[in-house]
């Protein structure tokens, strides 16, 4: 029997100020971070009930996203993006996985690019 599929919520472009980098400078002056998350859950009773006890208060994602943003400083946006899938499945019961994408538009390569993003599957399942 095939199980269903999951419901999503995402919160897309989050954009907060942070000092996270390998480099000194990085650290010490900072730089703009964009955050989404798709969170994946089982949504049915939300949806007959239209009452926020059986969803996921986005708002409260927001405000967990920032707090682990600006937190502390990570030397790696992947560590940041699997803290915040982290804290998201220990804060959420109703979250079964999420993708986590965080983005460094002014990364400092040697070279022309847009951004650099790291994405992070959170899940139960895995370790």
């Amino acid at each position: 029997m095939a199980q269903k599929k999951l419901d999503i919520i995402k919160l897309q472009n989050a954009v907060f100020y942070a000092y996270h980098g390998v480099l000194q400078d990085e650290q010490n002056i900072g730089a703009k971070f964009e955050v989404d998350v798709e969170l994946h859950c089982r949504l049915t009773e939300a949806r007959k009930t239209d009452q926020l006890a059986f969803t996921v208060n986005y708002e409260k994602v927001y405000a967990l996203m920032k707090e682990v943003v600006t937190e502390k400083k990570y030397y790696l946006i992947e560590a940041l993006a699997h803290t915040i899938g982290e804290r998201i499945l220990e804060k959420f019961s109703l979250v079964e996985s999420a993708v986590i994408r965080v983005r460094k538009p002014s990364a400092p390569v040697h070279g022309i690019l847009d951004t650099v993003e790291v994405e992070i599957v959170a899940d139960r399942t895995k370790p």
